[in-house]
């Protein structure tokens, strides 16, 4: 039994690695496509989007570990069978569940570890990646001089380089408006080559053998209007331009720390507690609030106020207010009924907000435990398959484990939206899919125990065939 617990072991583990990080590569790379444009064009240096990516990886995770699970627990079943080293197994006197138990106790520590990573280590790195693309959305362009073209990049200065050097620092032909005079009236510089250097608030343009042009309303007479303009010619000059606003600053990541998927399993507690405590005393603040507009008022004789049930009026309300404080009093019952319908639309969203970020946060604590069942799931759904279809590598096994995977992640995801709209509790929209596919696995189980050629084309070739002899005996 050792020797056989080890051979399985050692048959799921490769596979398992390699296709852990197949999907998390590919994960990675959805993950590229999607922030492309917040990543290219900034200047940003290679171990901020690594750092960026490592962040991101942990969050791929949850999706990565139980699709590895499903597809390696496939291929391993799956080119057992093929070899004919499960018949040989089972020829030996030991069940499919007794093979079976040494990668359960492995899965099941997975299970664990991915638990505890959910609850400890996944929070931490949401509230890193969460911070950091936040910086990298809000960093503004680097500056980029392209050849041929006006750049408007630095506040107040247009810059053209005809053409740069192959150093990558050399320019030919700059012309520099500069729009920072309050005057309104632009000056220009036009040099015929220079150099350009950088530091982390300066850009540094050393211009050789050019002209400043400067135009200024001169001193003028109302009669005799005029405008002077200057020309000096340089053999050398610097031009700084600030550029301390293009760096990325690193934000304070405890801003970030409130958010729902940076929580572990105490933090969101306490959330759910103190938006739910929230939650009530605003309906309370809003209940105490309204009532005071639901009071009929009686403005006849001496325009008190009194409380008036309207069963005492033999007429309508109306008739007993007199005719020139008719139109007043309407018009302010009009007005009331507008506050109170604005008022209560307003609280109605409120309410519904509050209402959803609780659900949300009752989301994420069940999330915690899901991707540990989903793992269990998983396994129990690919073993079976692997020794019913008998089949190894990358062919078959891939197949059937993306369609069993997308069956489960369509539920999943589903079932959560269902969730957040408030057709389903929280528990239930988050365990549904694990209910749902549950018996499949245990379907499964069965048949490959018993040996079932459920996915066997020739079987159900044969059940065809039976099906048209008997009905074929029966009609003669």
């Amino acid at each position: 039994m050792k020797k056989i617990h080890l051979l399985l072991v050692k048959a799921f583990i490769k596979p398992f690695f390699v296709t852990f990080f197949i999907v998390m590569f590919i994960l990675l790379m959805l993950f590229l496509f999607k922030y492309v444009d917040d990543l290219i064009g900034k200047g940003f240096e290679w171990y901020v989007i690594l750092e960026l990516m490592y962040y991101a990886s942990a969050a791929n995770v949850s999706m990565a570990l139980p699709l590895s699970i499903l597809l390696s627990s496939i291929m391993t079943f799956g080119t057992l069978g093929e070899n004919y080293e499960l018949v040989a197994i089972k020829s030996a006197g030991v069940s499919l569940q007794k093979a079976m138990m040494p990668l359960l106790v492995l899965i099941i520590f997975l299970a664990i570890s991915s638990f505890i990573f959910s609850d400890y280590m996944l929070p931490k790195a949401n509230l890193k990646f969460g911070s950091l693309l936040w910086d990298i959305r809000n960093k503004k362009l680097s500056f980029l001089i392209k050849e041929g073209v006006f750049n408007n990049s630095i506040p107040g200065y247009s810059i053209r380089v005809d053409k740069k050097g192959s150093d990558g620092i050399s320019l030919h032909n700059v012309m520099i408006y500069d729009h920072t005079s309050n005057s309104g009236i632009a000056k220009i510089i036009i040099a015929k080559n220079g150099k350009m250097s950088k530091n982390d608030d300066y850009l540094l343009l050393t211009l050789h053998d050019g002209v400043r042009y400067e135009e200024s309303n001169g001193k003028s007479a109302s009669y005799n209007p005029r405008q002077e303009l200057t020309r000096m010619r340089f053999k050398e000059t610097d031009q700084k331009f600030d550029i301390s606003s293009f760096k990325m600053n690193r934000t304070d990541e405890e801003g970030f720390r409130g958010n729902t998927q940076m929580l572990n399993l105490k933090g969101l507690t306490k959330k759910q507690d103190s938006l739910t405590r929230e939650l009530d005393s605003i309906n309370k603040f809003a209940a105490l609030n309204l009532n005071s507009y639901y009071k009929q008022n009686n403005y006849t004789k001496g325009y008190t106020k009194v409380v008036v049930k309207a069963k005492a009026f033999k007429g309508t309300v109306l008739s007993t207010i007199p005719k020139d404080q008719r139109l007043a009093i309407i018009q302010s019952a009009l007005d009331q009924a507008n506050a109170v319908q604005q008022t209560t639309s307003g609280r109605l969203q409120d309410y519904g907000d509050r209402t959803r970020a609780i659900i949300k946060v009752q989301i994420e604590y069940q999330k915690k435990f899901t991707l540990a069942a989903s793992c269990l799931l998983l396994f129990f759904i690919g073993a079976p398959l692997g020794a019913i279809i008998r089949k190894g590598g990358l062919g078959l096994p891939v197949v059937m484990a993306i369609i069993f995977f997308l069956f489960y992640h369509i539920i999943s995801t589903v079932s959560e939206k269902s969730a957040i709209q408030g057709s389903l509790t929280p528990f239930s929209g988050m365990w549904l899919a694990f209910v749902i596919l549950s018996p499949l696995g245990a379907f499964l189980t069965y048949k490959a125990t018993v040996d079932s050629a459920l996915f066997d084309v020739n079987y159900f070739k044969q059940l065809i065939v039976n099906f048209f002899k008997k009905k074929k005996t029966k009609a003669l």
